[in-house]
């Protein structure tokens, strides 16, 4: 299996800039059930502007999350650009028929999502100051972390379909779910595991300039319950970088897959709601 994917930097830091491109392209493996064996750096930078240090801090930074994953860096290209940006290509393996698939959720399954959303507001909210120290720190700390625990605990049970949650925010990858397995997705949105302050951010009128194309990509197949305020249906389509898997499982896999995840430090992983047969035309309800 082979994928990229690259980023322009949520944060100042190179060496975290790094981090979070390097852990946000290495995501993809994770999500098709694949270990990575092989990356690539794809890197725009504009040497002009910026000394080498910066650009030697981000390496570093991948390089990080690389060897942490188990892969090697083979080497990548770089290219004069106005703007930073770094990714990876990746190349990974994984057996072919436990090759995991957005496709095949099945009626009576349970939805497990094992990172926190809101990352996309609470970048934009920083740029203004509004966000505290500790809660983008958090922010910080989730995103770097790989989903590799997460799917080393998944591939020791049958999966029926799988994604990681990235610029299509939480409503726009799980809709993509339900429209491949044609079926309709129930999620409750107080089991919807929040960054702290997201939906805080969103509440102070604050957004992201994707929320906007992320929410049309739905619309006309999403219920957004009556009851649930503006700002939480913002955060469902707020865009995440280096998100957490959302996966369908037997509804009889679910509290002993939640409990293997919080064993391994995933704490914020959460049953967030079940798979129920198509209703049309609405594949996606938030309750």
């Amino acid at each position: 299996m082979h994928t990229a994917d690259f980023i322009t930097p949520p944060v100042d830091d190179p060496f975290l800039f790094g981090q979070i491109g390097a852990a946000n392209s290495i995501s993809d493996i994770y999500a098709m059930g694949g270990r990575p064996l092989t990356c690539l750096n794809l890197v725009g930078f504009p040497a002009s502007e910026l000394v080498p240090e910066i650009l030697h801090g981000i390496v570093e930074g991948a390089l990080s999350k690389i060897t942490e994953a188990g892969a090697v860096l083979a080497g990548g290209h770089t290219t004069d650009d106005d703007e930073p940006k770094f990714g990876l290509s990746v190349t990974g393996i994984v057996h072919p028929e436990k090759y995991w698939r957005n496709a095949g959720a099945q009626p009576g399954d349970v939805l497990i999502l094992t990172k926190p959303i809101g990352s996309g507001v609470l970048f934009n909210a920083n740029l203004k100051g509004w966000v505290s120290d500790w809660a983008l720190d958090r922010c910080i700390q989730t995103i770097t972390t790989l989903n590799k625990t997460a799917a080393e605990i998944f591939m020791g049970v049958e999966i029926h379909a799988a994604t990681d949650i990235t610029g299509y925010g939480l409503a726009g990858h799980a809709f993509e779910m339900a429209q491949a397995s044609a079926v309709t997705l129930e999620i409750s949105t107080t089991d919807i595991p929040t960054m702290d302050e997201a939906l805080a951010m969103y509440e102070k009128g604050m957004t992201t300039g994707v929320n906007t194309a992320n929410r049309a990509m739905v619309e006309q197949a999403v219920q957004f319950d009556q009851a649930l305020s503006t700002s939480m249906q913002e955060l469902c389509v707020d865009p995440q970088t280096s998100g957490g898997l959302l996966v369908s499982v037997s509804a009889s896999l679910g509290d002993a897959l939640l409990n293997a995840l919080h064993d391994g430090g995933i704490d914020g992983a959460r049953v967030i709601g079940n798979v129920r047969p198509l209703k049309q035309p609405k594949q996606l309800v938030f309750m």
